[in-house]
């Protein structure tokens, strides 16, 4: 869903692209399908690069994205003037598609046994 309401954003700003990819949510609800759950952003990370990157479940370069989507949001948090790109921002936004996609085709594989 939050994907959704940033692709109908005309020229969303880092901000709002930060604060709504939906990286760290898709990689929260892939873990908790095998019962595991983190209070801290870092563990979410860490677990899904051994669950699901190292493994090959999942195209490694999905825990890449999350890692790197995290740091953008960090600074685009704490620092005043970003500087960002729109291409960075459009591109953020394919790749959270992306892993969107990639993460319900493996869950629906799951159900499917």
């Amino acid at each position: 869903m939050a994907l959704k309401y940033c692709l109908t954003i005309k020229k969303p700003t880092l901000r709002q692209v930060a604060h709504i990819m939906p990286f760290f949510y898709i990689a929260e609800a892939l873990l908790n399908e095998k019962g595991l759950q983190f209070k801290e952003h870092g563990s979410v990370i860490g677990a899904y690069g051994k669950e699901y990157a190292k493994t090959k479940l999942l195209d490694p370069k999905f825990h890449r994205w999350l890692r790197i989507g995290f740091d953008t949001r960090l600074v685009s948090d704490y620092q005043v003037d970003t500087n960002i790109e729109a291409a960075i921002v459009s591109d953020m936004i394919k790749q959270a598609r992306e892993f969107l996609e990639a993460a319900q085709e493996y869950l629906d594989k799951q159900k499917r046994g």
